[in-house]
């Protein structure tokens, strides 16, 4: 209890890097798709909060904004208003519930029999690696055409090289200097010194700032159900749960618990699609497991729950101040893309050690076939369509290498079984 005290502002200052880690993300999918950014923010905070009481408070998870149902709400949106495409994910959530029941009656035993080291190495490695091309978009100043039109595409890259650097050097030097704290910090050290550099080189416009205003109440939106907008989002909710047990097997593998098993996966899916539900049924998007979670938390070591419950409450706070959103939204491209580079290939770093912990025997045609497969569909942009249902990305990778797996039956799929 005591220590828990002792670390309390140090948890808040962890809480409040975390927040700007998912800022970005989160409010780029109401951005992109009309929803309200206050109202995002708020619904991440509660929603994190709302995971967090279902998981029983074990699992280190900030929920955001998912870009998997940004399609869905942009087609339901333009034929018959966002109302509807918000109660499609009101739908679409509970579904996670009715999976998670389902999940609840299936041994612990089966489901690894399901999701072996074969398949969720590969898994994890690819939630990095899809994620890659934004953090090089975003670095270079592909996002940001006005940067990289005012400093040219080297300039983009000279403020991004310079913010992965200072984040390099954070976590590898502090702890040298005894700096063992700030080395936890690295993600928001090295935003705020790139953010520093980016103002000094002129590239960061301050009118949003200036314009908002510092107290507001997010503009609230109750939905509005359709057979048809229903019927667009459900099969998205398939594809993000595939997603959700990759990001559960990432975030356990790098606090080095299996959270499949406790607080079980039921759980988490019940966590998620409720936080998804409730966002909705206020106006924001389906929420998600974040990756960028997962990278924020390899790279700093943070591995406390309640950091991301600390984030979750700033989150909340945020969406009541405009001013100080617009601010953070503020921040440039190339300084994200820089420190978004350690992040994504964190995530994939993880899926290489999951695997190598397992001891997995690549020598092993069988299961060269199944990481080969899931890499190049998860990567190599093929989309398998079934009526509504689109599959793509890992969604698709994941469901090939499963059913790989169980038709190849590899054997001797470690080294330990070989020697």
């Amino acid at each position: 209890m005591d220590k828990e005290k002792d670390l309390t502002g140090r948890n808040v200052v962890m809480g409040l890097q975390h927040t700007f880690v998912m800022f970005g993300a989160t409010v780029l999918v109401p951005i992109l798709t009309g929803l309200d950014v206050g109202v995002t923010l708020f619904a991440a905070g509660i929603g994190t909060w709302l995971f967090h009481i279902v998981t029983k408070f074990k699992v280190p998870v900030f929920l955001g904004s998912s870009f998997a149902f940004i399609p869905g709400i942009a087609a339901v949106g333009a034929s018959q208003g966002l109302p509807y495409a918000l109660g499609g994910i009101v739908v679409a959530g509970l579904l996670y519930v009715v999976v998670a029941i389902i999940f609840k009656f299936v041994s612990y035993d089966n489901l690894h029999k399901i999701l072996p080291p074969q398949v969720t190495g590969p898994m994890i490695i690819l939630i990095g690696l899809i994620l890659a091309p934004t953090a090089i978009a975003s670095a270079n100043g592909t996002n940001s055409p006005a940067i990289a039109e005012a400093i040219g595409v080297n300039g983009c890259w000279l403020v991004a090289l310079f913010t992965f650097a200072v984040g390099i050097f954070v976590k590898v030097a502090f702890p040298k200097f005894g700096w063992k704290f700030m080395s936890n910090l690295p993600v928001l050290i090295a935003l705020v010194t790139g953010y520093l550099l980016a103002i000094i080189i002129g590239i960061v416009d301050f009118s949003s700032v200036k314009e908002a205003a510092w107290i507001g109440i997010p503009k609230f939106t109750l939905p509005k159900f359709s057979v048809e907008a229903i019927t667009i989002m459900l099969p998205i909710a398939i594809v993000t749960m595939v997603e959700h047990f990759g990001d559960v097997l990432a975030i356990g593998n790098v606090v080095g618990k299996d959270f499949i098993k406790d607080p079980g996966i039921h759980r988490t899916l019940i966590g998620d699609g409720l936080a998804t539900s409730l966002s909705a049924l206020i106006g924001g998007p389906a929420n998600t497991t974040y990756s960028e979670n997962t990278g924020a938390v390899a790279l700093t070591g943070v591995k406390n729950p309640i950091v991301m419950r600390i984030a979750a409450c700033f989150a909340i706070v945020l969406a009541m101040i405009p001013k100080f959103t617009a601010l953070i939204g503020t921040i440039p491209g190339p300084v994200i893309g820089g420190i978004s580079i350690l992040l994504f290939g964190m995530i994939s770093s993880i899926g290489i050690k999951n695997m190598v912990d397992a001891r997995l025997n690549l020598g092993n045609s069988k299961l060269l076939i199944i990481t080969a497969t899931m890499l190049v569909l998860g990567l190599g942009g093929a989309t398998f369509a079934v009526g509504n249902v689109k599959l793509s990305g890992l969604g698709l990778a994941a469901i090939f290498g499963i059913v790989l797996n169980l038709i190849l039956r590899p054997k001797d799929v470690t080294k330990a079984d070989c020697d």
